[in-house]
């Protein structure tokens, strides 16, 4: 308390408690601890609980979507190689029948013969024949003499017609004979010239150079020409080697690329590691319907005749392929009622794409339509999957082709 002391008077202001600025100072200190450790609390407890948290939600849902694999489409060659079999046959082969009936006299040719055009293969005994054909000689010497007794009677009666010694009546019966002699005379000669014809059937010559493939008749056997209606007796096969005829049934999908001038090589069992080449030389220009298949001839070369007739082959053909095509497994595709389909990964997420198949080479499939080349086709898509579909590419397959 203020004290006055005589004139002098003293003032004193009055001191602030130090009391109370002690208290708010700790009280400020206090609330900075606190919200530091609150803070400290929240950064490191609670935030890094949350962010995990977060965090663990991300990679929750991002392991729930489902990993696939995926490939890209293979560009086709520009030539691809179709493998087709085959039968070889040769280039003329043809059955030798009689032309005669008789029995076989004697034959000069075995299987395996290499005989010449031209060249005697049998002899055929024919007495019916060789009879008839002196009956014919008789009878056309008989109308011989008949023609040459007309023609004398025939000019007799013209002269004593113009002294008028006989009838014009008996001039014309004169004439008349005389034609019909003639007549006689042409037909003796045309049947001793069918007799003769079929006398030189007797002998069986071969109709051009080729082997002997088959003899199916021997001495003795008798021989039927099939002119009375009986079946025909079958004497020999030839054959002609040197070269080939190759017939192959192509598919239709391969139809319009199988075109003459294609080469095309043979491969066979007992050659292996061999190929003999060939080129296309014809085609049917026809699908059969029953096969729907092109029936292609291939020529084949074979001077030395060591590719034998009737032997089974593989034909490897190559034919041009379209430039736009690919090939993607078949494990790829997914048949839905829309049609052929392909999943496509597209910013994560799957994308159904329409393409038109081209040839099926059985684990492979050809597109030829509905891909450009880059797309990261997923491999063994699930039946279930959607068109927007989110999916996560596994990194082992990223970037694997075919």
């Amino acid at each position: 308390m203020p004290v006055e002391t005589g004139a002098e008077k003293t003032v004193t202001m009055p001191e602030e408690p130090k009391q109370t600025q002690k208290p708010a100072a700790k009280h400020w200190v206090a609330a900075i601890v606190v919200a530091v450790v609150v803070g400290g609390a929240l950064t490191f407890g609670i935030l890094p609980r949350v962010t995990a948290r977060t965090t663990l939600r991300k990679e929750n849902a991002q392991m729930a979507l489902p990993m696939v694999a995926v490939v890209r489409p293979e560009r086709t060659a520009e030539a691809e190689e179709v493998v087709l079999p085959a039968n070889v046959q040769a280039f003329i082969s043809a059955p030798i029948y009689a032309r005669t009936n008789g029995y076989l006299k004697k034959w000069y040719a075995d299987i395996g013969a290499h005989v010449k055009e031209g060249q005697l293969l049998a002899e055929i005994e024919t007495p019916e024949v060789d009879q008839q054909l002196q009956q014919a000689r008789a009878d056309l010497g008989t109308a011989q003499a008949n023609l040459h007794l007309a023609e004398i009677t025939a000019n007799r009666y013209q002269d004593l017609l113009k002294s008028n010694s006989v009838s014009q009546q008996e001039t014309d019966n004169a004439t008349g004979a005389l034609a019909a002699n003639k007549a006689t005379v042409r037909a003796n000669e045309a049947n001793v010239s069918r007799l003769q014809q079929l006398q030189s059937f007797e002998k069986i010559y071969a109709p051009f150079t080729g082997v002997i493939t088959a003899r199916k008749t021997d001495i003795g056997d008798l021989i039927d020409a099939g002119a009375s209606g009986g079946s025909k007796t079958d004497l020999f096969d030839i054959a002609q080697p040197d070269r080939l005829r190759v017939y192959v049934n192509v598919p239709e999908a391969y139809s319009q690329a199988a075109k003459p001038g294609l080469t095309a090589d043979l491969t066979l069992a007992e050659f292996p590691g061999r190929r003999f080449q060939g080129r296309l030389v014809r085609t049917a220009e026809a699908i059969d319907p029953a096969s729907r298949t092109l029936l292609v001839e291939i020529a084949v070369l074979n001077p030395t005749g060591v590719l034998l007739t009737g032997s089974y082959a593989e034909v490897h053909v190559k034919l041009p392929a379209a430039s736009s095509s690919y090939v993607v497994p078949v494990n790829s595709l997914l048949f839905r009622k829309e049609g052929l389909r392909l999943a496509v990964v597209k910013d994560g997420k799957a994308v159904l794409t329409p393409v038109t198949p081209g040839h099926d080479f059985g684990d492979r499939m050809e597109i030829v339509g509905g891909l450009q080349g880059e797309e990261s086709i997923i491999v063994n898509p699930p039946d279930s999957i959607i068109s927007g579909q989110s999916v996560r590419i596994s990194q082992s397959a990223t970037g694997d082709s075919l």
